[in-house]
């Protein structure tokens, strides 16, 4: 079975069960919503025991639930530029202002860039009477270029100079 045939038989058992994902995420455990979603859309990994809590949930067997804990192969299926609005809301976010956070990031931290990897992301529902508003947290750890066979005086990585 390949990981998108096991994302896809997921995905129906959560419709035929009529699931959300926050019933979801709270059986599977220990992670961000975000993170478990993702990993049942195939873009994350879980632990092992929340492979095996998801396995059990879902009434997988041993191979499906082993692939939930496998790296995956991150950034398949997503056409470039997306196609889904949704998706290219966030992709039009980041043409249109990724300059300015680039430069808001680096006047405030230095030559480097926000970890994708060492990364919380959390999303909110804010209640406005004009409409309600999503809001999305995101943290990722500074991580500063390296300057390599830096010596004397010059700095070896990219931090915000005094």
């Amino acid at each position: 079975m390949k990981r998108e045939d096991l994302t896809e038989k997921l995905l129906d058992i959560k419709r035929e069960k009529g699931w959300s994902w926050k019933h979801i995420c709270e059986k599977i455990g220990g992670y961000s919503e975000v993170l478990i979603v993702g990993a049942i859309m195939g873009q994350m990994k879980l632990t092992k025991p929340q492979a095996a809590n998801a396995g059990e949930l879902f009434g997988l067997s041993k191979a499906e639930t082993a692939m939930l804990n496998e790296v995956p192969m991150r950034g398949t299926g997503t056409p470039m530029p997306p196609t889904d609005p949704l998706i290219y809301r966030f992709y039009e976010m980041v043409m249109v202002n990724g300059p300015a956070w680039k430069a808001l990031i680096e006047e405030e931290f230095g030559d480097g860039i926000m970890s994708a990897i060492d990364f919380d992301m959390g999303i909110e529902r804010v209640a406005n009477p004009k409409g309600d508003r999503v809001k999305i947290t995101m943290t990722g750890k500074f991580l500063p270029y390296k300057y390599y066979g830096a010596s004397g005086n010059v700095p070896e990585y990219g931090f915000k100079e005094g």
